[in-house]
């Protein structure tokens, strides 16, 4: 809406009714009034809340008009009176002098002179004089809704009319307000308090790893030779720093150490990187079996971090920082304390929380995220469940996740084994089928299931043509070389069967030593073709204490220790 809009917009929504026109006066009359009004303006400069006469605002540019703010008024404007007396400076500046015709124009049409300017009537509260007719005083009478608003002067020149105001364009305006970003506000709404707790990096929170082993005790006692025993490394020191090549070497000694040093001289500023590894410290020791140790260890983790303060602090370290990893390790202190069942309550309370998280997740990458949590203890417990040989219990956890979207043939083949370990064929087979007609699986697992499927049966000559297949594809397949081994000893060709596990021991010892189902199938194998299976067992013992690393089982190499 433009000026003239505007103004006519105000003033016909005016509460006051029009004044009545009022009565011309003589020429001599009004050059009277006219001197009085200059003396008394000269005597009475105009205040804030005073203004001069009406006849004085003939003068007043458009550029005055601009300059000052729009008041809304409900007057009616009086009737444009002609005044002889009355010159109008010459306009330098044709441009207002258009804009102010215009104005006027939209104001009252047809009732300004080409060549005089009236008094902005809309723009100004009413002007009523006093009632006695000597008196120059002239009060201004504001409608009742605009008595708050300030009232701008408006400067006089020396001749007694207003002086031109022109708008000050080098006027400092200060610069708008950034606009306020969404995801700072929410940042801002959730901040990371700071925690800090010196106790988790103290020395004194890790017990001494010892430097003996069972792989160990057991090369004391069957290798009397000291120069035939290999070589082992105790203490964690000579190892290599890479976490790559310490995992893939399975030396865990050195990893625990390792993560030890580091956290004491991390500082405790981030405490991401102290319980990462806090994780990789516990997880190494129960690699190594010191359960005992782990358990110690464990328990001083988490006294500490149930003893931080302030709760909030406590809680949003439990909610956002601990991985849930140790989590987990924390419910596996009461397996390896021996407590199965209390082991499985923690995991089921675990079940519960990732499976309402995912629920009450709004974000669909932290929904996705608790629902693979949720199915990760689902297979922790599945896995207790058939320790405890309860495999129907098993079964009946894990078959609700295969039917859920995108689930992969990996799943329902592990639910199918679980049926086919249980003796139930026909639902084993059920399951076998269906990841057979599934075309993103891969075909690999398609042939495995079915092997132990016709394993299971009886059909040995079978699994053993589908295994043998396998190995051809893949020599480095090792499941499918202890497979095909079993099916070997079913057959009957005890030999053969040793010759394929021994040929895959010196194709890849590092790998292979460390699956302990290997090793025990070989010993077994051992003890089933000859009474002195001691000899070949003691080569095998040399053979894994060579490549093994640390935390072997040494019970699937049958070889008793007292």
């Amino acid at each position: 809406m433009n000026t003239s809009d505007h103004i006519r917009a105000t003033s016909s929504s005016s509460a006051y009714p029009e004044q009545p026109s009022p009565v011309r006066p003589s020429i001599v009359e009004k050059a009277n009034v006219l001197l009085l009004e200059e003396k008394a303006s000269e005597l009475n400069p105009p205040t804030p809340i005073e203004a001069p006469s009406s006849g004085l605002f003939s003068n007043v540019t458009d550029a005055t008009v601009k300059s000052r703010p729009s008041i809304s008024s409900g007057y009616a404007e009086p009737p444009d009176v002609p005044d002889p007396f009355l010159v109008d400076e010459e306009e330098t500046d044709d441009e207002d002098q258009q804009e102010s015709t215009s104005t006027r124009a939209a104001l009252q049409p047809g009732s300004a002179s080409p060549g005089r300017e009236r008094p902005e009537g809309p723009l100004e509260p009413e002007l009523i004089s006093s009632q006695s007719p000597g008196s120059n005083d002239v009060q201004r009478v504001s409608p009742p809704d605009t008595q708050a608003q300030a009232t701008i002067p408006i400067p006089l020149s020396s001749s007694g009319s207003p002086s031109k105001i022109r708008p000050n364009v080098n006027k400092d305006i200060p610069l708008p307000p950034p606009p306020v970003n969404d995801s700072d506000s929410e940042d801002e709404a959730e901040e990371v308090p700071e925690i800090f707790a010196p106790d988790l990096i103290r020395p004194a929170m890790f017990l001494p790893i010892p430097n003996t082993d069972p792989l160990t005790t057991l090369l004391n006692k069957y290798v009397p030779r000291v120069d035939d025993r290999p070589v082992r490394d105790l203490t964690g020191d000579r190892a290599t720093s890479d976490f790559n090549t310490l995992v893939i070497g399975n030396n865990w000694r050195a990893l625990a150490k390792m993560a030890r040093d580091r956290i004491v001289s991390s500082g405790g500023e981030d405490m991401s990187l102290i319980l990462g590894l806090w994780y990789l410290r516990l997880a190494s020791l129960s690699r190594l079996r010191l359960f005992n140790q782990t358990a110690a260890e464990c328990a001083n983790l988490f006294t500490v971090l149930n003893s931080i303060e302030p709760q909030a602090s406590r809680d949003f370290l439990f909610e956002k920082i601990l991985p849930f990893e140790l989590q987990v390790m924390e419910a596996r202190l009461r397996y390896w304390a021996g407590e199965h069942m209390s082991y499985l309550d923690v995991l089921v309370e675990l079940l519960n929380k990732s499976r309402q998280k995912a629920r009450a997740e709004t974000d669909p990458g932290l929904t996705d995220m608790w629902k693979e949590r949720a199915a990760r203890v689902s297979l922790i417990i599945a896995s207790q469940l058939v320790e405890m040989k309860d495999l129907a219990g098993a079964a009946k956890l894990i078959e609700p996740l295969v039917h859920a979207s995108n689930t992969d043939g990996n799943l329902r083949s592990a639910v199918g084994r679980i049926y086919l370990q249980a003796g139930n064929m026909a639902a084993a087979a059920k399951h076998f089928s269906a990841v057979e007609e599934d075309p993103d699986a891969d075909s690999t697992l398609k042939d495995m299931n079915t092997a132990l499927l016709a394993s299971a049966q009886g059909e040995w000559e079978k699994a053993d043509i589908l295994l043998q297949r396998l190995i051809l594809d893949d020599p480095m397949n090792f499941t499918a070389v202890n497979n095909r081994a079993v099916a070997l000893l079913g057959r009957g060709q005890l030999q053969d069967g040793i010759d394929v596990l021994e040929t895959a021991l010196r194709t890849s010892p590092s790998t292979v030593v460390v699956a302990e189902p290997f090793l025990f199938n070989l010993s077994t194998l051992y003890e089933l073709r000859s009474s002195t299976s001691i000899d070949m067992k003691r080569a095998l013992l040399i053979e894994v204490a060579r490549w093994s690393g640390d935390g072997l089982r040494t019970a699937c190499l049958k070889l008793p220790t007292s």
